[in-house]
């Protein structure tokens, strides 16, 4: 029998065929996503504040920082402290949740502030403070019912601040878990920096990256 050979696609098969990769193009290939000064509010809560945050404790050992509330949306006055306001021109709003080690031992509230308009530039820096004294930062956000219950801001001890020329800043306020209170010139201040700046760093990370 002699081979034969398949007719030539018409044109109509060939406009069929190309809605159809299109329609194939469009389902796979990823959306894009809002741009980094929108994404405090068109994400999900749960993007900007994630479930779980890996990290390591004041002694060094591996630890998963746990969510344990996310507070209302706040004018920046309410949300940060007043020597923290300074280093928020044009502050527009203020997203905070409160975070404890998988130990329940320490705690530590974030605090992202929304800027109207871009800053320079800047790096993670622990919050500068007089000697013997606290920084000022983001107002720490207790939670009934769970490890963050007894946080205030008689218990906060150190904090961390990071802003880049993305309009936000991100601060935290780190502090120990059974509500104990601040003392000036209180040695853990300094083992709890490490958890001050490891949240703010990895919440600023995960909104502008």
């Amino acid at each position: 029998m002699q081979g034969s050979s398949a007719p030539p696609p018409s044109e109509v098969d060939v406009y069929y065929l190309s809605v159809a990769l299109l329609a194939l193009l469009t389902a796979t290939w990823p959306p894009a996503g809002p741009p980094v000064p929108e994404r405090w509010r068109s994400w999900p809560v749960t993007r900007v504040f994630p479930a779980a945050v890996p990290g390591t404790s004041p002694s060094g050992a591996r630890v998963t920082y746990v969510l344990t509330g996310v507070a209302p949306e706040a004018p920046c006055p309410a949300a940060f402290q007043p020597g923290a306001l300074l280093a928020l021109p044009a502050c527009v709003t203020a997203l905070r949740a409160t975070y404890a080690d998988s130990t329940s031992t320490f705690v530590a509230t974030v605090g992202i502030a929304v800027l109207a308009r871009r800053r320079a530039p800047g790096t993670a820096t622990v919050a500068s403070a007089a000697a013997g004294h606290r920084p000022p930062t983001v107002r720490p956000v207790a939670f009934p019912g769970g490890p963050a219950e007894r946080f205030g801001e008689r218990q906060y001890f150190t904090g961390a601040l990071i802003s880049t020329h993305d309009r936000y800043l991100v601060a935290t306020a780190a502090g120990h878990a059974d509500g104990r209170p601040y003392r000036p010139g209180d040695r853990a201040a300094a083992r709890l920096r490490g958890i001050a700046l490891q949240l703010a760093g990895a919440l600023h990370r995960g909104l502008t990256r």
